[in-house]
């Protein structure tokens, strides 16, 4: 009797298991494309790099195993493709939080030391030549300029690009703030 049921249920599901490996899976294939698509748009590209690389690979095996007929190949990479994707999409998502995090610390680090900068500025200036200050009043004027430019790429969302033109800039900035703390000389006497 159980002999009769297990070869029954052979027999209805066959059928399927045929079909299975007997046509391409398009419709896997296609929700690996979907799902590769929506990492991207989470940012994988940029913060979860080598898994969406290896979901893309999967996929591209998946379409040369179909080339060659090998349809339960081409499923098994379909699905591996879909499930990298999803695991490329979820790290974007996780990094991209951690990047926002990190870029929102040094913007309001950059802007407060900025500020500090243009306070020294204006107090240098009042006894120092203004020959003197060309050079740091340069360096400054690019950081607001940068400033600006990080928090513009912050608002839409471009941590690392956010976080790359602060550190440019407040590396300059540091060598402008060693030249206004630089004592300068006394004025030469002359000789009567």
């Amino acid at each position: 009797m159980l002999r009769r049921r297990g070869f029954a249920l052979l027999l209805l599901t066959s059928p399927f298991l045929v079909l299975a490996c007997g046509d391409p899976p398009d419709r896997e294939m296609q929700q690996a494309q979907s799902a590769i698509e929506s990492a991207r748009v989470a940012g994988a590209s940029e913060y979860a790099h080598d898994e969406l690389a290896a979901a893309e690979l999967a996929l591209k095996n998946a379409h040369d195993a179909v080339d060659q007929r090998d349809y339960r190949l081409a499923l098994a990479s379909a699905f591996d493709s879909r499930e990298r994707a999803q695991i490329a999409r979820a790290q974007a998502t996780d990094q991209k939080i951690v990047a926002r995090g990190e870029a929102e610390r040094l913007l309001t680090a950059v802007s407060a030391t900025l500020v500090h900068a243009q306070a020294h500025l204006e107090t240098a200036a009042n006894t120092r030549p203004a020959r003197t200050l060309a050079g740091p009043r340069r360096v400054i004027a690019d950081l607001d300029r940068a400033v600006q430019e990080a928090r513009a790429a912050f608002a839409r969302g471009e941590y690392a690009t956010t976080m790359k033109v602060l550190m440019e800039g407040n590396a300059r900035l540091a060598d402008a703030e060693h030249d206004l703390e630089a004592p300068t000389a006394p004025p030469l006497r002359r000789r009567p």
